[in-house]
C-alpha cells in the first residue's frame, strides 16, 4: 500500500479509509457476489444453483480479477495525473503495484501478468482518448504519456524507448 500512497500522493488519512471499510480484512464471499463482481460476463446459469459449481466459481473469480486489475490500473493513472505525478516518476511504481496485485490474484500461478493488465484497458480508453471525448486535453495527453511509459517499463526497455503521440 505504500507504493499506492506514493504514486497517488495519498495522505495517511485517505489510506485509513480503505482500512476502516474493511477492504484489507478476510470476509466470506458468496457465489452471487462473484456473479456481480464479474459483471455477469460468465452468464446466469440455469438453474441458478449452478453458481456454486467450482468451475463456474473459478471462471467468475478470473473474470472479476481481470476487471478489478484493469480498474486498478486506470484508477492509479487517474489519481497520479490528478496528483501531478509525472509518468517517468509514477510508471515504475505502478508496474510494481501491478506485479503485487497480479501475485495476489492466484498466488504461485502467474495467471495474469502486469503487461497483460496494461493491454486490457484498451477497450475503455476510446471513451477517454477519442477526439470527440469530453476529457480535457491535459488528461488525454497524460493517459497517452502513462501508456507509453508503462509499456516501456513493463518491457524492461531503457528510458525514452517509447514516445507517446500527443
Amino acid at each position: 500500500m505504500g507504493s499506492v500512497r506514493s504514486v497517488c500522493r495519498f495522505r495517511e488519512a485517505i489510506m485509513a479509509i480503505a482500512d476502516e471499510l474493511g477492504y484489507f480484512r478476510d470476509h466470506e464471499v458468496h457465489a452471487a457476489s462473484l456473479l456481480l463482481w464479474s459483471e455477469g460476463i460468465a452468464g446466469l446459469p440455469d438453474p441458478v444453483e449452478r453458481l456454486e459449481e467450482p468451475a463456474l466459481v473459478r471462471r467468475m473469480c478470473g473474470i472479476g480479477a481481470d476487471l478489478q486489475l484493469t480498474r486498478l490500473l486506470q484508477a492509479l493513472v487517474t489519481a497520479a495525473l490528478a496528483a501531478g505525478t509525472e509518468p517517468g516518476e509514477g510508471a515504475a511504481g505502478m508496474a510494481e503495484i501491478l506485479r503485487l496485485a497480479c501475485g495476489l490474484v492466484e498466488p504461485g500461478r502467474a495467471r495474469t501478468t502486469p503487461a497483460e493488465v496494461h493491454r486490457m484497458p484498451v477497450a475503455h480508453l476510446p471513451a477517454i482518448l477519442r477526439p470527440a471525448s469530453d476529457a480535457p486535453d491535459w488528461g488525454k495527453a497524460g493517459y497517452r504519456a502513462y501508456d507509453a511509459e508503462l509499456e516501456r517499463v513493463l518491457r524492461g526497455e531503457g528510458p525514452g524507448a517509447v514516445r507517446p503521440c500527443v
